[in-house]
């Protein structure tokens, strides 16, 4: 009983691309074949493919126009994913993913879990090294939950050790200056952003008060207090005044203006107040105001900054206090891990060289069922934790093996991917091999078929075969046809089964439908 592929590539369809006027395909459970002769087509299709999944369309841009638009449509799960590419009318093209905008890359990441695509001169599954890695480990069930906890918790240590950066020394003493500025900043006490302000306009007012004090003082001294005052030359001067009858009006009026003056000196004298302003609080105000703008000029353009870059500071100290606390024994439980790490990952390279030895011998097993009985594939690990993957290959004996892509021709290559996929059929994913059986023919051909049929019973498998052999051996039938209707060449795609496969397969195996193709397209059918 066939398992039930958990992705399904459910329909593409293409629109204004090429030849292709209008196509729609359903697909299907299983193997399904796309058939039709060369130029009608097929490539156009699969390079509608291609750009849904967020490729340039290299085998379709020519046929791009204003009017070009190519979608897929994918199951799993339940859940439906709808891939699409719409060209505008400067033939820009736009993605869509699920009917919302997107872009390419967005197609890309969504359709990279979905689908593999095995051409003949590339392959998707094969440009990644993590997909050769993930092929080894899920054919050898090897489990890296252990090894990519220790990484992580390495990492997180690192990461700890690494955020107060410098060594031991150098970190305490930057701990020691950022505390020496919390410090300052903390014992200044500043009670207000506006603190400053106020403090230099109290400054301001009892110096003034001072300052009018004191010329007080100075003026009585001048005017009557001091050795020569002002009033006691006015008073000489005033005897010296003639002592007769004629000057004695003015010499009285005089006088009295003398005693309005020393009365005047005493009431002003009697103002200068040395508890008028405190000296103390004066020298309390200058030092405040001093050490605020000293704040101001090292953290900030004002006294709100500074207490912000307080606060930073706190926080800065609080954290670097933490990681200077778990420092103490980062260094010796990121030793303990290391050590742990290096263990685990020399028990995964084991595992995967293990494992990939034998998916090279369960795929050493398949190579002549896919016509290649004298090449060899061979898996290769290397690197921490056998983290560097690649698929080497000798296409003969005696010959030296290099890099698969590298080496294989097209059909090779692609015919590899079969023998690989024997061994590693993923139902997670459509698979979609792009002729296959290139450059083989007659019993060879059955057994390619043969092959992709079984893949096909594990997950949806999709081919583009010139063979009737393949063709004949798939559980659903697409033709492609170009034909000419009123002068114009268009590409139809249709659906075929019972006699129409019939007479289809024999088309492809004599090039023309008579009574000898027939039958023989008939046993081909029935042998499957």
């Amino acid at each position: 009983m066939r398992a039930m592929p958990k992705v399904r590539l459910e329909e593409l369809s293409a629109r204004s691309l090429g030849v292709i006027e209008q196509a729609s395909l359903e697909f299907a459970e299983g193997f399904c074949v796309l058939t039709g002769e060369t130029g009608a087509g097929k490539t156009l299709l699969l390079g509608a493919l291609e750009l849904c999944l967020g490729g340039d369309g290299t085998q379709s841009r020519h046929g791009v126009n204003a009017e070009t638009r190519a979608s897929v449509v994918f199951s799993s799960g339940g859940q439906e994913t709808v891939l699409s590419r719409e060209a505008s009318a400067s033939g820009r093209l736009r993605a869509s993913l699920n009917g919302l905008a997107s872009n390419a890359e967005a197609l890309r990441n969504a359709a990279e879990s979905l689908i593999v695509i095995h051409g003949q001169h590339d392959s998707l599954a094969l440009r990644s090294k993590q997909e050769i890695l993930r092929l080894i480990d899920t054919y050898g069930s090897i489990d890296m939950t252990r090894f990519e906890e220790i990484s992580r918790k390495v990492s997180e240590l690192i990461k700890i050790r690494d955020s107060v950066g410098g060594d031991e020394a150098g970190r305490q003493r930057e701990l020691d200056f950022l505390k020496f500025q919390l410090d300052e900043i903390s014992h200044a006490r500043i009670t207000d952003s506006e603190e400053l302000t106020t403090t230099l306009q109290e400054l301001q007012n009892l110096t003034e008060a001072r300052d009018g004090q004191a010329a007080v003082i100075e003026v009585v001294n001048l005017i009557d207090e001091s050795e020569n005052s002002v009033l006691d030359q006015f008073a000489s001067a005033i005897a010296r005044l003639p002592q007769s009858d004629s000057y004695s009006a003015v010499s009285k009026s005089l006088r009295q203006v003398l005693d309005v003056a020393r009365e005047a000196t005493r009431d002003l004298a009697a103002m200068a107040d040395p508890d008028a302003f405190d000296p103390e609080k004066l020298d309390l105000l200058e030092a405040r105001v001093s050490d605020l703008q000293s704040l101001v000029r090292k953290y900030g353009p004002d006294l709100g900054s500074v207490i912000h870059f307080g606060l930073n500071l706190e926080s800065e100290v609080r954290s670097r206090e933490s990681a200077l606390q778990q420092l103490a024994t980062v260094d010796s439980d990121l030793q303990a891990l290391e050590a742990e790490r290096a263990v685990e990952a020399s028990k995964l390279l084991a595992k995967r060289t293990e494992s990939a030895h034998l998916l090279t011998a369960a795929v050493a097993g398949q190579l002549e069922r896919v016509a290649l009985p004298h090449a060899t594939v061979r898996f290769n690990v290397s690197g921490e934790a056998g983290s560097i993957a690649e698929v080497l290959f000798a296409p003969n004996p005696g010959q030296p093996e290099g890099p698969l892509q590298s080496l294989a021709s097209g059909g090779e290559l692609s015919r590899v991917l079969l023998a690989i996929s024997l061994e590693t059929s993923n139902s997670d994913q459509v698979a979609v091999f792009d002729e296959v059986d290139a450059g083989i023919g007659g019993q060879v051909a059955q057994q390619i078929g043969d092959c992709l049929s079984e893949v096909g019973e594990r997950q949806q498998v999709l081919a583009v075969t010139h063979l009737a052999s393949v063709a004949a051996k798939a559980n659903q039938h697409f033709v492609i046809e170009k034909v000419v209707d009123e002068g114009r060449t268009i590409t139809t795609v249709r659906e075929v089964s019972g006699d129409s496969r019939v007479r289809e397969i024999a088309r492809m195996l004599a090039g023309e439908i008579n009574d000898a193709s027939l039958g023989l397209a008939q046993h081909l059918l029935q042998d499957r």
